[in-house]
């Protein structure tokens, strides 16, 4: 039996019907858009539509007008740019997008990729004097880092434009320019990824360039894969600015122009038009993983090459490591679960910290969130290293936003910063044992009183008669499913199980349900060794459409399953 609470997402039901009519749509799509805020048929219609032309005008993002007109004056001068970028899919595409833009434009443009576990993370002073050694730049601009970078910068002898998304703690970096759109109050951007706000950069400066007559072939939408990917890798809203962005991003990564990004596709067996979970669940862990393990030089290079034959290779070499990755990772979250299960009690372990001397300090937030998962509880993993200290991320849950939380700390920590689920934290060992308690502390006080029971969202009953292609094809109008927009859950009650349950390959069941004089095939992922109990069930399912040897048919793939609650007479 499930252990899970099955919460119905709230929709007044008024506002359903006349959204329906309006749009046309079925009411359970309707009943969707309601329960996400979307009440009235004009703003509901521009959701899904999505359009390039509803995206925002860049010069809105805080401070862009002094960058713009900095990065213009030196593509005038002919002066050498260095783009600084961080080794993670964001920071990545946010390099290979400015840089490609830049060159187009005719600017003479390096990268530098920090190198993770000798330069550390984001914009640190060795790095910055390593980047400065290696490319004498007359400029240098940043992308997904940076913000509270103010030693950094203020040592710096070039001047620096820093663009960035990371919400602002602490100091602020004394630069030429601090695009973030967290500096400001628009709501509509403050989600933007470290790549949305590269290519809002982009933008500014094609109108700049185009307003003084000066001649550009660029088209921004070329690159918009780019942009689909750092965005869907970097877990931010799928909502607003992101949402159109992404949309049209995986149009274009359809039929991409870029080579690298081809031959990854290839690579990694995505033939098929790609949605946003490929870009979450294949493209993005490739790009990944070498920055994780170390250099992420080769994905850079991948994503700028226009050699088919090397972006070929590179490709496989990005594949080799993910499986790396994906072992390393195993093991560490096994032996992290040890570790926690030996003294997990849940009544008074709330905030989780672990680490070791033996631990990759590139997978730690890839365990932290399996952690999260696992125990529902906020979870910090620690690689302590040679030179005295424990570099390590942090996931959370909702309920918990982490950087704040982590401002409880700050006097045990020396460096963290982040967003709400996800951030990254620096200490001295001699302050981990402090830090593991109070940070247990803190997470206590603000969920001692909460149900950390994992949470099924519905967001529909269906009779299973409604799971059907008019539901599937309105469903479409929906994607891309993401962060903040999920894949729907719909559920029925009362269904029956005809035949025995299947134990099919890979942990996964398969069941036939019947309801409504409707059969429909479901299959459930990581659900082989659960009992199916007898007698009706009530169901929690994604609505998929599946072709298998030349035959499609509508599928369900179950998120969850119980004894019915509401039996039919």
């Amino acid at each position: 039996m499930t252990d899970s609470i099955w919460r119905l997402v709230e929709a007044d039901e008024v506002h359903t019907a006349a959204l329906g009519t309006a749009l046309g749509l079925p009411l359970p799509v309707a009943r969707l858009l309601v329960a996400r805020g979307l009440t009235e048929p004009v703003a509901a219609g521009k959701f899904l539509r999505a359009r390039l032309s509803d995206l925002t005008e860049p010069e809105l993002l805080p401070n862009l007008p002094a960058a713009v007109e900095h990065l213009a004056q030196a593509l005038e001068s002919r002066g050498k740019i260095v783009v600084f970028g961080d080794y993670d899919a964001d920071g990545l595409t946010s390099t290979a997008l400015l840089v490609r833009v830049l060159r187009q434009l005719g600017g003479e443009v390096a990268a530098f990729i920090p190198h993770r576990l000798e330069d550390g993370y984001g914009l640190t002073t060795s790095a910055l004097a390593k980047c400065i050694e290696q490319h004498q730049p007359q400029l240098i601009i940043t992308v997904d880092c940076g913000t509270c970078s103010p030693d950094a910068l203020r040592g710096s002898s070039v001047p620096i434009i820093v663009t960035d998304h990371h919400d602002p703690v602490g100091e602020l970096s004394p630069g030429l320019a601090v695009v973030n759109p967290k500096l400001g109050e628009d709501s509509v951007l403050r989600h933007l990824a470290g790549v949305g706000v590269t290519f809002k950069l982009c933008h500014a400066l094609l109108k700049k360039l185009r307003k003084s007559q000066a001649r550009t072939s660029v088209d921004l939408k070329d690159y918009l894969d780019l942009v689909a990917i750092g965005t869907v890798a970097d877990v931010v809203p799928l909502t607003g600015e992101n949402r159109i962005l992404v949309r049209h991003g995986l149009l274009r990564l359809a039929q991409t122009k870029n080579i690298g990004l081809a031959a990854l596709k290839a690579v990694a067996g995505l033939a098929e038009s790609p949605d946003a979970w490929h870009l979450g669940f294949v493209i993005g862990p490739r790009l990944n993983a070498v920055g994780r393990l170390g250099n992420a030089q080769e994905v850079l290079e991948l994503l700028l090459t226009d050699k088919p034959d090397r972006a070929l290779e590179l490709a496989r070499q990005l594949d080799e490591a993910n499986r790396q990755r994906q072992a390393i990772e195993k093991n560490i979250a096994g032996e992290a679960m040890r570790e926690i299960d030996a003294t997990f009690d849940p009544a008074r372990s709330f905030g989780l910290v672990v680490a070791s001397t033996q631990w990759h300090p590139g997978v730690v937030g890839i365990v932290a969130a399996r952690l999260v998962q696992r125990y529902r509880r906020p979870a910090i993993v620690l690689a302590q290293e040679a030179d005295g200290l424990c570099r390590g991320s942090c996931r959370s849950l909702e309920e918990f936003p982490l950087v704040g939380h982590l401002a409880k700390c700050a006097d045990l920590l020396t460096r963290y910063g982040g967003h709400n689920l996800a951030a990254g934290v620096t200490l001295e060992q001699k302050n981990l044992i402090a830090f593991r308690q109070r940070f247990n502390e803190v997470a206590h006080a603000a969920l001692a009183k909460v149900d950390l029971r994992p949470v099924q969202r519905i967001d529909g009953w269906l009779s299973l008669r409604e799971a059907n292609d008019d539901l599937f094809d309105a469903m479409a109008q929906l994607r891309p499913f993401g962060q903040q927009h999920p894949d729907p859950v719909w559920a029925a009650r009362s269904v029956r199980v005809l035949g025995a349950p299947r134990r099919m390959a890979k942990d996964t069941l398969g069941l036939t349900l019947e309801a409504d004089n409707v059969q429909l095939r479901a299959i459930g992922f990581s659900m082989g060794q659960r009992e199916v109990p007898a007698g009706p069930l009530d169901i929690a399912f994604h609505l998929r459409r599946e072709t298998w040897q030349g035959q499609t048919q509508l599928q369900l793939h179950l998120c969850d399953f119980r004894p019915a609650t509401l039996v039919p007479r």
